[in-house]
């Protein structure tokens, strides 16, 4: 059986307790958190403050998957601008980020998506910025390999950034960089640009992919929409995925209990489903 999370985003206006208490309730075994519902500024969280959330997902018996959502506070980064000075700050947030990963709890993971903050802006082109992109990994690299954090180059669709919009895009950055704490992850919703069918794709990079994002392709959460979950699950199981399969959902409307658990009841039957047909 997959190992299940979710992103605390959708729990943003509840008690950070009381949703890992829920989180777990529901069945999950991971919680995956957005910073920006920690702090507006992240980075400036104190040392005491980031070891009672550590004792509070541990408390209920969670693991900490990891970050996303990484640029969204404080607000006016960009690590692929040509202004050196504003480059230079946004890659100290990461910086900063890596050190909150670690101190969350271990072997967390960073899913570098971010449309925003690295989509091409200052007439860079579409090379320049993926190049700037590419040199800032490489240069955090070291300091997350000894936080044993890994950053994760996620591949998003044209309509939200233009900066990695492939798996095999992603997959060259993590292979031009060539450390283990850079490596790329699959997320459903963000897979719209890709021509290839996903479970094939999860089956080629495969030994770079160190998570997976769930959510339909309109941003709701599974088992709402038509997207087929089955052959890229079968893939995991196949190929022995032992990390996360994190549910990141766009769509809240449904409020975050109802959303946890007919989210997680579905992938369950779906893999019940899976196994019966073995």
């Amino acid at each position: 059986m997959l190992r299940q999370a979710i992103c605390n985003e959708v729990f943003k206006d509840w008690k950070f307790h009381e949703a890992c208490k829920s989180i777990r309730s529901v069945g999950y075994t991971g919680i995956e958190i957005s910073p920006f519902t920690l702090s507006e500024n992240p980075a400036a969280i104190p040392l005491n403050q980031r070891r009672q959330y550590r004792a509070m997902i541990e408390s209920e018996g969670l693991i900490f998957a990891g970050l996303h959502w990484l640029m969204v506070a404080p607000k006016g980064l960009h690590v692929t601008t040509p202004d050196d000075s504003l480059r230079e700050r946004s890659w100290r947030h990461i910086l900063d980020l890596i050190d909150l990963c670690d101190d969350l709890g271990p072997d967390g993971v960073m899913v570098f998506g971010s449309p925003q903050q690295r989509s091409t802006t200052g007439d860079s082109t579409v090379t320049e910025a993926t190049q700037r992109f590419t040199e800032g990994l490489a240069g955090v690299a070291s300091h997350a390999l000894q936080r044993h954090v890994t950053i994760l180059v996620e591949a998003l669709p044209r309509a939200q950034c233009d900066i990695v919009n492939t798996l095999a895009e992603a997959a060259g950055i993590v292979r031009e960089i060539g450390t283990p704490s850079v490596r790329t992850m699959f997320d459903t919703h963000n897979a719209a640009d890709e021509t290839e069918p996903h479970a094939a794709l999860v089956d080629k990079y495969f030994d770079l992919i160190r998570h997976v994002h769930i959510n339909e392709m309109d941003g709701r959460y599974p088992g709402t929409g038509d997207y087929d979950f089955k052959p890229v699950f079968a893939t995991l199981e196949r190929r022995q995925y032992q990390r996360w399969v994190s549910l990141e959902v766009f769509d809240f409307s449904a409020g975050a209990q109802k959303i946890a658990e007919d989210s997680l009841r579905y992938v369950e039957a779906e893999m019940a489903a899976l196994d019966k047909a073995e």
